[in-house]
């Protein structure tokens, strides 16, 4: 599925292109960045940031959903990813729980790059079979 590109829907690629800019990558070079629009409707975006002591930097996604977290908000309507490449820059499956954490399994995670959004999917697309925080639920 791919969206068509909302209003919302351009903000948000906006603010994940902004945060890609940002991004802090001395060793790989791909830049990557997200958005995550939550609950209240605020967009919540981040960049990664590399690390020289390999696996301390910090994805994307997990950045704009820390972004989110201090804003005191803790529900994901809506994420989007930018990176480039030929390739679709898809979160991580790192991140894909992340976003499982905080989402429905409905909810949207649109891939994208410079020129726009490439491909649309739900976190249940993305991680398929999932446990979530309703598996812990008594």
């Amino acid at each position: 599925m791919t969206a068509s590109m909302t209003p919302a829907l351009t903000a948000l690629f906006e603010a994940a292109r902004a945060a890609q800019e940002r991004a802090y990558v001395p060793y790989s070079k791909f830049r990557v960045g997200a958005a995550v629009r939550s609950a209240s409707g605020a967009i919540h975006a981040g960049c990664n940031v590399e690390n020289a002591a390999y696996p301390v930097g910090n994805c994307a996604e997990a950045s704009a959903i820390a972004a989110m977290i201090m804003a005191g908000e803790t529900t994901i309507i809506e994420a989007l990813v930018v990176g480039d490449g030929t390739g679709l820059c898809t979160p991580c499956g790192g991140c894909r729980q992340r976003l499982r954490e905080f989402a429905a399994l409905t909810t949207p995670v649109h891939v994208a790059d410079r020129g726009g959004i490439r491909r649309s999917f739900t976190v249940d697309e993305l991680l398929p079979a999932s446990f979530g925080p309703d598996n812990l639920a008594s």
